[in-house]
């Protein structure tokens, strides 16, 4: 995976520029197929489940996705590069 080419770059920070919800929803249903959009959803509900120490089994019943894609979720959480984390942290603080 080449997180620091070029286009990569470009397409981060093409995504720091959007201001609303709106933009996001719009620019996100664009890039993506519903399902694509889908997939990330469940992924990040998965990782706050996870970080919230739900079972597996329930973050499965919830989310529909594979113990494998759990699996996952759950050792990018804790040895990853901290995006999950700071994200939930993040919205955990701006949710109060």
């Amino acid at each position: 995976m080449q997180l620091d080419s070029k286009e990569t770059e470009h397409l981060f920070l093409t995504i720091l520029s959007l201001h609303t919800l709106e933009e996001a929803k719009a620019f996100f249903r664009d890039l993506l197929t519903e399902s694509e959009i889908d997939e990330f959803s469940k992924r990040w509900k998965a990782a706050r489940m996870l970080y919230d120490q739900i079972p597996y089994s329930e973050i499965q019943r919830e989310t529909g996705l594979s113990s494998r894609t759990v699996a996952r979720i759950s050792k990018w959480l804790q040895s990853g590069m901290d995006g999950y984390k700071l994200l939930i942290n993040r919205n955990h603080h701006n949710d109060s």
